[in-house]
């Protein structure tokens, strides 16, 4: 198996757990859907669950990967300020929580990087 294969495969990996993370404990992610978007948080939290298991599949098969790589690209991008609101709500918590919602800001970056390196290894 290539590397670039290896790559897409864990990235479908992890984008498919945290999908299906979405639907085992969906609490947690309804918190950190931002106040602005219209509808119920569990509504949000539940398409976002689809959407990375889409994504996970459409990466793990060759015929798809660019484009799903792309996309996935796109996710990243379109779900950090639920991340940036997770920070905002957890400034008065504990030392530990506020390192996990601050340390995801950053991360954000490298997986909106390696999806588009996985869909440029499909070119």
């Amino acid at each position: 198996m290539s590397r670039s294969t290896r790559s897409a495969l864990l990235l479908a990996g992890l984008l498919a757990a945290a999908g299906v993370a979405h639907f085992a404990s969906p609490k947690q992610f309804d918190a950190v859907v931002p106040e602005s978007l219209p509808g119920d948080p569990r509504t949000w939290t539940q398409a976002s669950g689809v959407a990375e298991l889409a994504l996970a599949a459409g990466l793990a098969l060759p015929a798809t990967r660019r484009t799903s790589a792309r996309a996935t690209a796109l996710f990243f991008a379109g779900v950090f300020p639920a991340n940036v609101k997770m920070a905002y709500d957890w400034r008065n918590r504990s030392p530990k929580a506020r390192a996990i919602a601050y340390g995801r800001l950053p991360l954000q970056l490298p997986l909106i990087l390696w999806a588009r390196s996985v869909g440029r290894a499909g070119d």
